[in-house]
């Protein structure tokens, strides 16, 4: 006889607060690109026509971080629930919040300690600050002396001035180098901004393009003031010249109460322009750029319709929501992706134009339109000797995709014992390039080869030797050019060779 009984009894309830720690796990998939745009996000809400995101170096060290806005700031009656975790605020319609967890989830991801500093239209100027990890076992938020949050609001700020904005500050910001080397921080520091300027004038292209608000980039040097402005310029994946004929399209398809309308452009061709080399890779960026209200929460990927093709990387679908749609499509708590449901590719599957056009018919178009400009393009490039023994299957392939081919013997790269010092071996006999075993260790740093190893190295010697293979004999301009890579190559790979033996 079964003792399972359907309804659970109770007796009583208690209160169970959440651990402070439970702090130190929120914005965990933010990497300091989107945890900046979440803040972004939070300033044009907040009516912010200007937002500075500033870094603050002292010395050989970053120290901290600002982001700045001029919106309309937050009352002393509300900044509490402005802190509070997880507090959702009523959102206007625009609004690019959802969550109630963006400023916090953001702060914490990247930072120990957060402050908020901020003044309102008639109000006194106000601040509390978060501390998590460090022994913190309570949900007790700090205040900051209005005084002090005076002082860093009406700090010289590269924006124009304004009577109301906010300040949020980041201390003990834990991605920031510790190495106490300025070359280094001064090289993070470049790489970072570089990154953030990508990721930035990608996600909101639209709304830097339509004036609605401005970014800038600094750092403040402590002892030396602020240096160069920098202002985030709009990167539009979509702004290609001259579009191909008949494209864009837009397929529309219905689900439940919901329109959803796919516009499908093609770009014409592979172009250096950073519009199509997007941050991450123009390859990576086909697919699916989710937009909700103005603002790119997600860019690239086929999420079931298509899998991942070299053949698609002229193809680019732009989509817009308004936030989750049941059943089809979620977006994540950092607003940095869409994920689709598994009904999602069954219902874009009946999206159609007016003309009739299908998904697959777009899809179709931008793999033929790839396979003419690809063909034009390579055409124009010299043939090479197919790729051969030890060289990675993925350099390979792009060898093959990018250039013409002779129909003929590979061309190797291996490795084996030669006597002396030089690097290389060119054996025309057997179409390969040999390299000195005695190196091998240090160029891979002490990992283990393979066959295939050092793909970097190989595709450049590739590229750099694949010319003297051809031809019945070699040239005396082709034996002085081996004699200089020979000199040059050896010269390096000693140098590689007697670093790794002195770290060892």
């Amino acid at each position: 006889m079964s003792l399972w009984q359907q309804q659970v009894p109770t007796e009583s309830s208690v209160e169970l607060p959440p651990d402070p720690r439970a702090l130190e796990s929120l914005g965990r998939n933010h990497s300091l690109p989107t945890a900046l745009a979440d803040l972004v996000d939070n300033s044009i809400d907040a009516g912010a026509t200007q937002v500075l995101i500033r870094f603050v170096q002292q010395q050989a060290d970053l120290i901290g971080l600002y982001v700045v806005d001029n919106g309309r700031g937050i009352e002393p009656d509300t900044i509490d629930a402005a802190m509070t975790v997880g507090a959702r605020r009523d959102y206007a319609t625009g609004d690019l919040g959802h969550f109630g967890l963006g400023l916090k989830a953001a702060s914490f991801s990247q930072a120990s300690s957060l402050t908020v500093l901020a003044r309102a239209a008639g109000h006194p100027a106000v601040g509390r600050r978060w501390l998590v990890g460090g022994g913190r076992r309570t949900f007790r938020c700090d205040i900051v002396p209005a005084d002090f949050a005076a002082r860093e609001l009406e700090r010289s700020w590269p924006i124009p001035a304004a009577s109301t904005g906010t300040v949020v500050r980041w201390d003990q910001v834990r991605g920031f180098p510790a190495t106490g080397n300025r070359g280094h921080t001064d090289e993070f520091v470049s790489r970072t901004i570089s990154a953030l300027q990508g990721h930035l004038g990608l996600m909101f292209h639209r709304l830097l393009a339509d004036d609605r608000v401005c970014l800038y980039v600094d750092v403040e040097d402590v002892d030396a003031g602020p240096g160069i402005l920098s202002q985030v310029r709009p990167i539009n994946p979509f702004a290609y010249p001259n579009a191909p004929s008949g494209w864009p399209r837009t397929l529309t398809t219905h689900t439940g109460t919901t329109d959803l309308s796919l516009h499908c452009h093609i770009w014409p061709g592979r172009s250096s322009l950073p519009e199509y080399r997007l941050p991450g890779g123009a390859e990576s960026r086909q697919g699916l750029y989710f937009y909700r209200r103005g603002r790119l929460l997600h860019a690239g990927g086929w999420e079931g319709i298509h899998a991942p093709d070299k053949k698609l990387q002229l193809a680019r679908v732009a989509v817009d929501i308004d936030g989750d749609i049941a059943g089809l499509l979620d977006m994540n708590p950092e607003k940095s992706r869409v994920s689709a449901g598994p009904d999602f590719a069954r219902v874009v599957s009946k999206a159609q134009a007016p003309d009739g056009t299908t998904i697959n018919d777009y899809l179709q178009a931008a793999e033929r339109i790839w396979t003419q400009t690809n063909q034009r393009a390579t055409a124009q490039r010299k043939a090479v000797f197919p790729p051969g023994k030890g060289i990675h299957p993925n350099v390979g392939r792009e060898i093959r995709d990018e250039l013409p081919q002779f129909d003929d013997e590979p061309l190797n790269i291996m490795w084996k014992h030669i006597p002396g010092d030089d690097l290389l071996e060119i054996d025309r006999t057997t179409r390969t390039v040999w390299l000195n075993q005695t190196y091998r260790r240090a160029l891979l740093g002490g990992r283990r080869g393979g066959l295939n190893d050092l793909p970097l190295i190989k595709a450049l010697l590739f590229l750099l030797t694949e010319h003297v293979f051809q031809g019945s004999y070699l040239g005396a301009r082709d034996k002085d050019q081996i004699d200089l890579w020979q000199e040059i190559l050896t010269a390096a790979a000693k140098a590689e060779k007697f670093t790794y033996e002195a770290r060892k």
